[in-house]
């Protein structure tokens, strides 16, 4: 309460006190108390202070006035007026933070020295157009590097912009401030920045990723503005730096940078390796738009002239002693020499229309490594809120194992900004797993990166990218797929078609574009494959349905036993044949108002059956149901007639609610299997007979005339057994249902062919031995051998 009655009592800066008020005076000549909670206990005399008010006391006539002075507002005056200090940074603490913890990788300081340098070019580019003077005649705007094996050293020039003195200390000597967004912010104040620029720094830490394996770092650098070339020079784990002014008139530089890293001991070997060198720039600097060059070492064949040792031979004249004989040979010499790294150019810059296919094809094969074309390829530029451009292909091949398909980090997609290599490590960021067979590249000018230009953050605008890459992916499928050559689009499903399944179930926003892509066989397509937009233009009027039947082949499917009433009807049924496809469609539920039907679960409704004759066939053969049931127990559910066969005696058929029998056996394979799940999700089976085939009907006469017949129950559980096997369950014991099959082969077989028992048989055998044998002695002829000629040709 005290806090509130200060701030309401703040409000007014005067308050009276009634005589009626604890507050009043009953005497005003004497001294007088106050008894409040809100008031201190010696009263009030010169005045008092009070959760941050200050309280002052007056008389007027036989009022007490309170006045209150609020101290809160000096209390913040005192506070606001404290002094300002700036932040302080240890220096070499500071550089040790950025060179060991944000770079993962030490080979990323080439990318961002050679970004730097075609920063430097790109702002001489610009300012020469308005000042021409700035180019003189230093030469073509280029980059060099040369590395030194001998002596670990690393040499990078660029023909840029250069830096003043000022420049140096400013952009070198302060870090984490970027020379180009200055320059960038700069072009903005004026209005010069155009559409096209291609600048890249950012952050302004890029240029001290030099020390991950330099030991010293030299810069050399001489800016058209300034008549003099200054040194800028830094040793790792240092916190200051030297600059000087060249004086050595060999090392003058008409204009640019130069900089000249002295390598670690322990990076000498790797990073001073012309090879290794020329591989990181065309990995990271590939597309950088100025030419780059490295000092490679090269070979050549020349001729050279040796002298003969070969001794004269007789009779040949003397020739004179003066005169030497030569012979002229080839062989291989090694020299050094500038070789361009960067040949080929960042095809997703140019308008697609100037594109030729022999183009993007050779692209595509340079960029990922491929001997063979792209099936088909999509170039494309967004623009709006969030701008890049990308060009994708389809691979003309699928992966070679299985591990492609789960692992979404392939190395597929290389991302790019302003045609700088950062990245092809993704974690599903930009595609979904399900994709991760396209490869291509994605350039963009708006992507969130971290300092290090490694990591994507997660934000909105890579989501936007994703759900665009994501779409025009589908759209060039769907092109494919809606061609002429009709062979393309059965190449890319034999090879891609496990990925878009995979798509039904991990991408359930994308599913209307991911279903009219899907193929299967059916049943009356057994050797092409059907979409399912063709499957549901065949339906007939009665159908309301999707049939579909899952196995591990395409031959168990076509001899299934639940098939016999659908193909007799004229009903197609797509095969799923691969062990992805039933999880797939049931992921997918419904495609154009028809739901998917699994003809291997119960109560299969086709929609024209006969209800009368349904209800008589159930009344005479309810006894035998019953019966079965009773002799198999608990091994099924229940007993009924059965709607979909027509030649088969029986079938055996899953629940609604739990797996299929091709569901169950995925299952059990698992490596990783639970058998405890496998029990509770295993659905109920329910046996289905066939009223009109001849088993049943004797059955059903046993199950009457002698329900206890020991015959008849052994034939109900070889039933059961057979109907497991042929609905594509896996049999419990297979040993004991090899027995049961024997029993009854030899209930079947015996005595039919004459047997005879014992002695008797071996006598019979051993006498029908001798016999062949001596009728073969007597009917062997012996022909004579031919007479060869001495021209045969087989003689030898």
């Amino acid at each position: 309460m005290a806090p509130v009655l200060s701030r309401s009592l703040a409000n007014a800066s005067l308050a009276s006190l009634p005589p009626s008020t604890p507050f009043s005076l009953k005497n005003p000549k004497k001294v007088f108390n106050l008894r409040t909670a809100f008031l201190p206990n010696n009263g009030l005399r010169n005045g008092f202070s009070c959760s941050g008010l200050r309280w002052k006391l007056e008389k007027r006539n036989d009022r007490i006035a309170v006045r209150c002075e609020a101290a809160v507002a000096e209390k913040e005056a005192e506070e606001t007026s404290g002094e300002k200090f700036e932040y302080q940074a240890e220096v070499s603490r500071l550089l040790d933070l950025i060179v060991h913890s944000l770079y993962s990788h030490k080979e990323v300081f080439l990318r961002e020295l050679v970004s730097n340098a075609s920063d430097a070019l790109d702002k001489l580019r610009f300012l020469s157009v308005t000042e021409p003077a700035l180019l003189g005649d230093a030469g073509e705007l280029e980059i060099r590097i040369k590395p030194d094996p001998d002596n670990g050293i690393i040499t990078i020039t660029d023909t840029g912009i250069g830096m003043t003195r000022e420049e140096l200390i400013d952009c070198l000597g302060t870090i984490a401030q970027s020379g180009t967004s200055k320059f960038l912010a700069a072009l903005k104040e004026n209005k010069d920045l155009g559409a096209d620029n291609g600048l890249i720094g950012q952050f302004g830490v890029g240029f001290y990723s030099a020390f991950l394996v330099a030991e010293k770092v030299v810069v050399s650098t001489k800016s058209p503005k300034s008549d003099k070339q200054y040194i800028w020079e830094a040793v790792a784990d240092s916190s200051s730096y030297v600059i000087r002014e060249e004086n050595d008139p060999e090392k003058l530089l008409r204009r640019g940078t130069q900089i000249t890293l002295y390598l670690k001991d322990d990076d000498k070997y790797e990073f001073s390796d012309p090879t290794r060198i020329q591989n990181l720039v065309k990995n990271y600097s590939q597309f950088v738009s100025f030419p780059i060059y490295t000092w490679q070492e090269k070979s050549r064949t020349v001729e050279v002239e040796e002298e003969e040792e070969e001794p004269p031979k007789e009779g040949e004249e003397d020739k004179l002693e003066g005169e030497e004989k030569k012979k002229k040979t080839t062989k291989t010499e090694k020299y050094w020499d500038w070789e361009l790294a960067n040949e080929t150019k960042p095809i997703w810059m140019r308008n697609p229309k100037e594109v030729q296919n022999d183009e993007y094809h050779e692209f595509y094969k340079k960029t990922f490594n491929e001997f063979l074309d792209p099936l088909v390829h999509t170039h494309f530029t967004t623009e709006g809120e969030v701008e890049f451009r990308s060009v994708l292909f389809i691979p003309g091949m699928g992966p070679l194992n299985n591990e492609e398909v789960i692992n979404p980090k392939t190395k597929n997609i290389r991302l790019y900004v302003k045609r700088v290599f950062i990245s092809d490590d993704f974690d599903g960021e930009l595609f979904p797993r399900y994709l991760s067979f396209v490869k291509g590249v994605v350039d963009s000018n708006d992507l969130p990166l971290n300092v290090s230009r490694e990591i994507l953050q997660e934000s909105r605008i890579v989501r936007i990218m994703r759900k665009r890459l994501v779409r025009k992916t589908f759209d060039m499928i769907q092109d494919l797929a809606e061609s002429e050559n009709k062979e393309d689009y059965k190449k890319f499903w034999e090879n891609f078609g496990r990925f878009l399944k995979l798509g039904c179930i991990e991408d359930t926003g994308n599913h209307k574009r991911i279903t009219p892509l899907l193929r299967f066989h059916t049943s009356k397509s057994e050797e092409g494959l059907t979409s399912l937009d063709e499957y549901v233009e065949n339906m007939g009027e009665n159908q309301k349905a999707i049939y579909y039947l899952a196995t591990d082949s395409l031959k168990s499917a076509k001899t299934a036993p639940f098939l016999e009433k659908l193909v007799q009807k004229d009903i197609e049924v797509l095969y799923l044949i691969e062990p992805i496809d039933e999880v797939a469609i049931q992921n997918l539920q419904t495609y154009k108002e028809n739901k998917f039907v699994d003809i291997s679960k119960e109560d299969l409704e086709l929609g024209d059956e006969d209800e009368v004759k349904e209800r008589e066939t159930k009344q005479e053969f309810n006894l035998l149901c019953d019966w079965i049931k009773q002799q198999l127990g608990d091994k099924v559910a229940k007993v009924q007639i059965s709607k979909r066969l027509s030649s088969s005696p029986c079938v055996l058929v899953s629940g609604k609610f739990g797996w299929s029998a091709n569901m169950e056996r995925l299952m059990k394979a698992q490596a990783l299997g639970d058998t405890s799940s496998l029990e509770f999700m295993r659905g109920r089976r329910v046996l289905e007979i066939n009223p009109d085939h001849p088993i049943v009907k004797d059955l059903n006469a046993a199950c009457k005339n002698a329900p206890d017949s020991t015959d008849a129950k052994r034939a109900v559980d070889l039933l059961y057994d057979t109907a497991l096997i042929s609905s594509g369950f896996t049999p419990d014991s297979p040993a004991e249902l090899g027995n049961k099959i024997y029993e009854m082969m030899a209930m079947a077989l015996g005595g039919r062919w004459g047997r005879a028992d014992g002695n008797e048989e071996e006598t019979s055998e051993d006498n029908a031995a001798q016999t062949d044998a001596s009728s073969a002695a007597e009917t062997e002829v012996i022909e004579p051998s031919e007479v060869r000629t001495e021209n045969d040709p087989w003689q030898d």
